[in-house]
């Protein structure tokens, strides 16, 4: 099959781990090209996938993959903090790391808990459950999950198959909640090697045991081998597995890493964005569809960080890429009820310089470092954050930006952009060299009102300690007003190097 837009590259594009300074101590409060299309409804107060304890207001999850815990480095945590009408407000949170009491297994050094999360209702009770995994040198114990309730999150149960980058979603279609599961793998030479994985059919029981096991790939699409072909990618992470667990392929080309979870052709499945290896220092995107008989693979334009959401309103969500490393740029694809819309004229592309967005496309800017995208004004058009973090603010460099462009019927558009950095008015803090605000940022509708508000984050803060912004969603765009800002001591949370908000949920 053929590979669409693939760039060499030294590395993978994992989630940014910047190596960020700088900042304050104490959290504060701010001072004072697609066919047009009838716009989407605007969406609920909370989406069921960010409301852990069903209150009607999302909670942010961030990951601090950097943290010392019981005196391992690099052990690594998250932080959810919960959602009211006021907004996120750090007093109102829960830490979670392989040490918190009910959480299995042990803290381990370099096993980065926390880099990867994933978020659904996996026992079908109406709360929003969390699956937190790893991504270090170490990747021992699988994923974890941690059960919604009217209290938040509770309890721990471990998953032992893999703990690398999962995802929750509908993949089949059939009302409930699965879960894709990945092995973390090392990688060299000219071809991908062979990545374990499993797809595993909700509900989910709070013993970790799935209702059934799907095949990964729809047998017309595999990647790689049959069970019959080798027999050592047989799964047997648990005794109790069905006896379909062996059945097909449990292998894909890779290594993969997912990033975004959303339905591209309005099947009512969702789908998989991802990042893919294809040999030889090459990456680019794909994507995996979701089928009653397992996944089918698309080709996706760009390489870089990924987003999904309705950006022109026609109920198929669309890919937004981030490609910050080489030119700066960030490429949307359309959704279809054929999937992404990739032909000539089809995918837009753009940068700094759309018209209407302030400021300039200057190297080293690393505009698309990352990207989300959520309705900020509720017109049933999702709009795209856009974090620049190489950006200078006046003299100050790579203090760090992140842009909204908004979202229409016929795609985005510069008309009213905006741009923040801590240098902007009634933003807590101030710019500083290194800072690299934008690092990741998130659109999440945390205060109940129907619009979306941003989460951003500087890694780099404090020295490596890290901090999150939150900005309100209004009907006319982000405010800076009633803003807020806290890092890992505000939290009572490990401070030191945590990379605290390297991954936004």
């Amino acid at each position: 099959m053929s590979r669409a837009s693939r760039r060499v590259r030294l590395t993978a594009p994992l989630f940014a781990t910047f190596l960020l300074t700088g900042g304050f101590t104490a959290w504060s409060l701010g001072q004072g090209q697609a066919e047009a299309a009838t716009p989407a409804a605007p969406e609920a107060a909370a989406k069921a996938t960010d409301d852990f304890n069903g209150d009607g207001y999302a909670d942010l999850v961030a990951g601090a993959p950097g943290g010392t815990v019981s005196g391992k480095k690099k052990a690594g945590y998250v932080a959810v903090t919960y959602g009211s009408k006021n907004g996120l407000d750090p007093a109102r949170k829960k830490i979670v790391s392989r040490s918190t009491s009910g959480v299995p297994g042990a803290a381990t050094t370099k096993q980065e808990f926390g880099r990867w999360v994933t978020k659904g209702d996996l026992d079908k009770d109406g709360y929003t459950d969390l699956v937190i995994g790893s991504d270090g040198v170490v990747e021992p114990g699988g994923s974890v999950i941690l059960w919604g309730s009217k209290d938040g999150l509770t309890g721990g149960t471990k998953i032992s198959t893999f703990g690398f980058a999962p995802q929750a979603g509908d993949f089949d279609g059939d009302g409930t909640t699965d879960l894709a599961l990945f092995a973390k793998v090392r990688y060299h030479g000219d071809d991908p090697v062979d990545q374990q994985a499993r797809l595993w059919k909700g509900p989910i029981s709070r013993t970790g045991k799935p209702t059934d096991t799907l095949d990964f790939m729809d047998k017309s699409q595999w990647w790689s081998y049959s069970s019959d072909e080798r027999p050592d990618l047989n799964c047997s992470p648990l005794p109790d597995l069905p006896e379909s667990c062996i059945d097909g392929p449990r292998s894909v080309k890779g290594p993969v890493v997912p990033q975004a979870v959303g339905d591209i052709n309005g099947d009512g499945r969702a789908d998989i964005a991802m990042n893919d290896y294809s040999g030889d220092g090459s990456w680019g995107n794909s994507v995996l569809y979701g089928s009653p008989t397992g996944f089918k693979r698309g080709d996706a334009q760009g390489d870089g960080s990924m987003a999904l959401g309705d950006v022109n309103g026609d109920h198929y969500d669309d890919l937004v890429v981030g490609d910050s490393e080489d030119e700066s740029r960030v490429t949307v694809s359309y959704g279809s009820k054929d999937g992404l819309k990739l032909g000539e004229g089809e995918v837009q592309k753009f940068n700094q310089d759309l018209p209407g967005v302030p400021g300039a496309d200057e190297e080293g800017d690393g505009f698309g470092a990352s990207v989300a995208v959520g309705d900020v004004n509720r017109d049933g058009f999702a709009d795209i954050a856009v974090g620049a973090p190489g950006e200078d603010v006046g003299s100050v460099a790579d203090a760090g930006s992140v842009t909204l462009v908004r979202g229409s019927a016929s795609g985005v558009t510069g008309t009213g952009a905006q741009v923040f950095h801590q240098n902007t008015a009634d933003v807590p803090g101030v710019a500083e060299k290194g800072d690299q605000f934008g690092a990741a940022a998130a659109l999440l509708d945390v205060t109940g009102d129907g619009r979306r508000d941003l989460a951003v984050s500087s890694v780099h803060e404090n020295a490596d300690a890290g901090a999150l912004w939150s900005l309100r969603g209004t009907s006319t765009g982000l405010t800076a007003k009633d803003s807020v800002a806290f890092g890992p001591k505000d939290l009572g949370a490990p401070n030191t190097a945590a990379l605290f908000g390297s991954t936004l949920r």
